[in-house]
């Protein structure tokens, strides 16, 4: 290796946990170099709804801190003048009682208390949470690491090893099932559908009365309506049929939400995995890699400890 890349880093992956790893080197005086198959605004991290919540991630307790450390993060941010895409939002967790929350969870999140009956169907909570713009915060992330000294590269990749650096961080997502190989790395589909939003400003996730998963959120884009977890299923065409019933599920929560225009459907495959991989590892040439990947749905909602800890691996 040239001892001009003595110092550099490339991380392999250009989606929310990616940008937000090379940003924290970056940020930290190292070279940094992402790498990148898709446009930033095409990754699946875009198509994500995203609200902060730590939601089936594990290992639980590490989880724990990665949230609560991304949620500092985003507080922040959303306090900040920057134009970061994320914004505190008052909202609605159904099926969910106020004594079932984590005691770490409530000592930490703001207005969190039971929800009346006029703010959601059933049992509740009320917190106010961030909520990321993904369409924003991705270019956002892009600049501020741009700002820092780091480059972006597209590139398609067929082996870690490619990377041409001493140290490589491997934020592939989903396709660190062929690129390790890791097949305990599998999608779970989600479908969005965007429509005109009549007039909704806070987020809502429940059941509807058939006990089907639905949930609604306010954007600067449109209203989110969702959703689906199709394990395993690997199409990212909409299917017609999908989006007609989540429609059907938020109108049946949020009235208003019937014959509202539709925008735009989207599809993303969520890189699910038992538990986030955050370790060392070595490439075949004894060359440093540090993994962060597997998040599933909750990749925004652990984006910056994930980060600091993958950046704490690379310097030892």
């Amino acid at each position: 290796m040239a001892s001009e890349l003595s110092d550099e880093i490339v991380v392999v992956g250009g989606g929310v946990v990616g940008l937000t790893t090379a940003v924290v080197l970056a940020e930290g005086g190292r070279r940094v170099r992402v790498w990148t198959r898709d446009a930033v605004e095409a990754t699946t991290s875009a198509v994500a709804g995203a609200l902060w919540w730590p939601y089936r991630i594990e290992p639980a307790e590490l989880a724990r801190s990665w949230a609560l450390r991304s949620l500092e993060v985003y507080e922040e941010l959303a306090a900040g003048a920057e134009p970061a895409g994320v914004r505190m939002v008052e909202g609605v967790m159904g099926d969910t009682r106020l004594d079932e929350v984590d005691g770490w969870l409530a000592g930490r999140v703001r207005g969190l208390r039971a929800a009346s009956a006029e703010e959601g169907p059933g049992t509740g909570i009320h917190a106010r949470l961030p909520l990321i713009d993904m369409r924003a915060h991705l270019p956002w992330l892009r600049e501020r690491f741009v700002a820092a000294g780091g480059v972006v590269e597209t590139r398609t990749v067929t082996s870690l090893a490619e990377a041409d650096a001493p140290v490589v961080v491997n934020c592939t997502g989903l396709a660190a099932r062929e690129l390790v190989p890791d097949p305990s790395v599998r999608p779970v589909r989600g479908q969005l559908v965007v429509v005109e939003n009549p007039g909704v400003d806070t987020w809502l996730v429940a059941n509807d009365e058939a006990g089907e998963h639905a949930y609604m959120f306010p954007q600067p884009g449109g209203l989110v309506l969702g959703g689906t977890t199709e394990e395993d299923a690997w199409s990212l065409e909409p299917d017609p049929a999908t989006a007609e019933a989540i429609v059907r599920r938020c109108a049946a929560l949020r009235p208003e939400v019937a014959g509202a225009r539709v925008l735009e459907h989207r599809v993303g495959l969520r890189p699910t995995r038992p538990a986030v991989r955050l370790e060392r590892d070595a490439l075949p040439d004894g060359r440093l890699l540090v993994h962060n990947y597997g998040h599933g749905g909750g990749g925004v909602t652990v984006a910056w400890g994930c980060a600091e800890e993958a950046a704490r691996l690379v310097t030892g």
